[in-house]
């Protein structure tokens, strides 16, 4: 079964299960399982794709061999036993998936660490390399792992509960014959609106047209807002993987200061070094007409009414002269 979430290559794992301890068991420790790791290295030819910085993702063709390095890291105050193995992945409509437990994939059983745990000391650690074997008879496609680094706190004799934590780096691979399919995708038409909350948000709809899963970041320009008004770049992380013919709306919500009126936006986003821009108006609240506008408006009524009034007065006037 595969489980959604999403998580970066360099995280503190939350425990994955706890129970308040007796005070009668020494032998617990509340404190929460933790452990780090991230990526140590990635090919050169992807410098300047900072998706590779995170993860190793990678284009090889049936047969070829990558090496890898990941550090892993004991952030507690205790020393730690880390587990350190590889765990199957998929990307869907609720983004990148992680396979329950220590479930495997084709991707997964073509990884191979030089360890399978470390003993850490308390802010210590280790060096794990990473070898990715491609079977010659493999198929093409992109395919979708996780290196996994565990940790497991004490047993709570009293509940038979432990706390549990892990972490992990992604891994993307395509195989196949000849280059990398090309990374590629659509960002359509921005809108914006004020949530009930009062929170200004800017949308788009963006569209995987490319060869390649998606991991989006970028940022918001606002300006020539109400008074010439502009706002400073908005950094924007997206967290749902974009899967191959997928779909995904990126919302940026913004300071609830914001005044209401037409803003000038415009949108980035880049997954690795591919980017796409798109630049549109949006109005948030409405449209409000100023205030001297709004006088005027009200003077022009108010004397069309008074003027309707006196000509039926005179009316009536005429009317009853002519009865008598």
């Amino acid at each position: 079964m595969l489980a959604a979430s999403a998580a970066l290559s360099l995280l503190l794992a939350v425990p994955t299960g706890a129970a308040a301890a007796g005070p009668s068991d020494p032998s617990w420790s509340d404190e929460p399982a933790a452990v780090g790791i991230r990526l140590v290295d990635a090919p050169v030819s992807r410098r300047d794709d900072p998706r590779a910085r995170l993860y190793i993702v990678d284009h090889l063709k049936p047969g070829e061999i990558i090496r890898r390095r990941v550090a892993v890291n004991n952030p507690s105050s205790q020393p730690q036993t880390i587990s350190v193995y590889p765990g199957g992945g998929a990307v869907g409509k609720a983004g990148f998936q992680f396979a329950a437990d220590r479930e495997q994939n084709d991707l997964a059983s073509w990884i191979r660490l030089d360890t399978q745990e470390v003993r850490l000391a308390p802010d210590e650690s280790a060096l794990v390399e990473v070898t990715l074997i491609v079977p010659p008879d493999a198929t093409p496609g992109e395919r979708y792992a996780v290196i996994w680094a565990e940790s497991a706190g004490k047993l709570n004799k009293l509940t038979n509960v432990r706390n549990v934590g892990r972490a992990g780096v992604r891994v993307y691979l395509s195989v196949g014959p000849g280059g990398e399919p090309a990374t590629d995708f659509d960002i359509g038409g921005l809108t914006g609106e004020r949530r009930p909350d009062g929170v200004p948000v800017v949308s788009a709809r963006v569209t995987n047209t490319g060869g390649r899963a998606l991991d989006l970041v970028g940022e918001l320009r606002l300006s020539d807002g109400p008074g010439k008004l502009s706002v400073d770049p908005v950094q924007i992380r997206v967290d749902k993987t974009v899967a191959l013919d997928g779909e995904a709306v990126v919302s940026v919500p913004l300071d609830p200061a914001l005044p209401d009126g037409r803003w000038t936006a415009e949108l980035k986003l880049a997954s690795g070094t591919t980017e796409r821009r798109i630049s549109g108006e949006v109005t948030f609240g409405g449209y409000r007409m100023d205030e001297a506008t709004f006088h005027t408006g009200s003077r022009l009524a108010v004397g069309v009414v008074l003027s309707v009034l006196v000509l039926a007065a005179l009316g009536g006037l005429a009317y009853r002269a002519r009865h008598r």
